[in-house]
């Protein structure tokens, strides 16, 4: 309930004091989400998660593109692991018959820091739009006072994650990324548009450097990190290979993973693709089985891994 989808109780309450009895499809539905956020969470996430922990838990042995791939990789651990659990308690609550918001409409796909938090843990950022940004005055004041608006709501953002310098420095980057990007939208400073993949380009890397101070186990931590992840003099190959055999099957996997997480999220979108799945029973049943041996054969099943937005 704390970790969303945070739903409003006009829309929540009235499901749950009229429940219905169970119906096909809803379990239908209900599993095939549960069945994706699975494969998100033990595959993806908590696979990309041992060359996380390796690399930020040592940020003076790391350089360049070790912490250059770690980076990357935290940002798409942090994603399935959030919506992960967020289609698990989606799916769940549909097979009870209860319809719960969309948490997340693949927000790497965003071509702007608008656009991302408008991708990105929706119901939250809702949540803080309607009780915060808007109660303050939102756009419909000065110039000086908008910004201050939007500036202040990502800060507190960053508070509610943590009484942690490390979280109120990642919510005022996003704070200052949003205001200078609505602040060009007004007044126009650079009347150019950039091409879609790199607004995209931009926003990921914009993003993946706020990681760094969401990530790091402190501050002192988070600059030794930016510090080598522009210190190319040295080995990659010699760092990695300091790692154990486990370590470099977890690297060597974590790429091909996110290459198949972003081509199911990007097909899924085209309509041809939808219709096909749902108008043919053998490509569901072909969908579910990759995703079941995908789980068997790649997941983390040996270990318990906690969610980690269960510590906010």
């Amino acid at each position: 309930m704390v970790a969303g989808p945070i739903n409003r109780p006009q829309v929540l309450l009235p499901q749950v004091n009229n429940l219905k009895p169970l119906e096909a499809d809803n379990l239908i539905i209900g599993a095939r989400r549960i069945l994706w956020g699975l494969f998100k969470k033990v595959v993806v996430a908590d696979r990309l998660a041992f060359f996380v922990n390796l690399v930020y838990n040592n940020p003076e042995s790391y350089h360049g593109l070790s912490i250059l791939c770690a980076t990357i990789f935290f940002a798409f651990q942090i994603y399935c692991d959030f919506s992960g659990y967020s289609d698990i308690a989606i799916g769940v609550a549909k097979m009870m018959g209860i319809d719960l918001m969309r948490n997340f409409n693949k927000p790497y796909f965003s071509s702007s820091i608008r656009e991302f938090w408008s991708k990105w843990h929706i119901s939250l950022s809702t949540w803080f739009r309607d009780y915060l940004y808007i109660p303050l005055g939102g756009n419909k004041v000065g110039m000086s006072r908008w910004i201050f608006n939007l500036f202040i709501t990502f800060l507190v953002s960053g508070v509610w994650h943590g009484a942690s310098i490390n979280f109120i420095i990642w919510g005022a980057l996003h704070g200052l990324l949003i205001s200078l990007e609505s602040l060009n939208q007004r007044k126009k400073f650079f009347n150019f548009k950039l091409p879609l993949w790199m607004g995209t380009l931009w926003t990921f890397s914009a993003v993946c450097f706020a990681w760094i101070f969401f990530r790091a186990n402190n501050l002192h931590d988070s600059f030794t990190i930016i510090k080598n992840l522009f210190d190319y003099g040295h080995s990659f190959i010699a760092e990695v290979k300091q790692s154990t055999g486990t370590d470099l099957y977890n690297f060597a996997v974590g790429f091909p993973l996110i290459f198949l997480l972003l081509i199911f999220e990007g097909f899924w979108g085209n309509r041809k693709v939808q219709y096909y799945f749902y108008a043919y029973r053998s490509v569901r049943f072909l969908s579910y089985l990759t995703l079941i041996l995908l789980i068997a054969m790649f997941g983390v099943l040996v270990s318990q891994s906690s969610f980690i937005y269960f510590q906010f």
